[in-house]
């Protein structure tokens, strides 16, 4: 009879949908005009727009997917992220680099439709070609620190 019973809970909460877990919307269509388009936060030097398309970088434990539209010669020095971050070109040309310096013969270029999965705490780097629309996701918190914290432009010494 226990059995049964258990069965029976199970089964009324697959019906209902219940997971344990917050539910997502079913579906998510973003087209290329879509995103609301702001300035990039105080950790990335000026220029940067961002559009978050789904969750909140911000949030430990979140899904999360935005876009970053950066001008022409838009750069990022040596830096790195406590999470694993997932690139997508969208537009553009990312030029990267790994490592703790700027290397410029070392860089990589990837147009429009290329992909690049950089590990939690690899020191990398980049520069655009073009007005550059690159697509960000990964489970938050989404977070940037500087190799040399003088490059932060978050900070005050930042830029002098």
């Amino acid at each position: 009879m226990r059995t049964v019973r258990t069965c029976g809970v199970m089964l009324a909460v697959w019906a209902l949908g219940w997971t344990g877990t917050p539910q997502r919307p079913t579906h998510v269509l973003v087209r290329p005009d879509d995103g609301k388009w702001g300035p990039g936060p105080a950790k990335l030097p000026p220029g940067a727009q961002l559009a978050t398309l789904i969750g909140d970088p911000s949030r430990p434990g979140e899904l999360y997917v935005f876009r970053a539209r950066l001008p022409d010669g838009y750069s990022v020095p040596p830096h790195w992220h406590p999470m694993d971050e997932h690139v997508t070109v969208i537009k553009g040309v990312l030029t990267l680099g790994y490592g703790k310096s700027i290397d410029l013969a070392a860089m990589h270029e990837l147009p429009a439709g290329s992909y690049a999965l950089l590990p939690s705490r690899m020191p990398h780097y980049n520069r655009m070609t073009g007005e550059t629309i690159l697509q960000f996701h990964g489970i938050g918190p989404y977070d940037i620190t500087y190799v040399n914290p003088a490059d932060d432009p978050s900070t005050s010494s930042a830029g002098s």
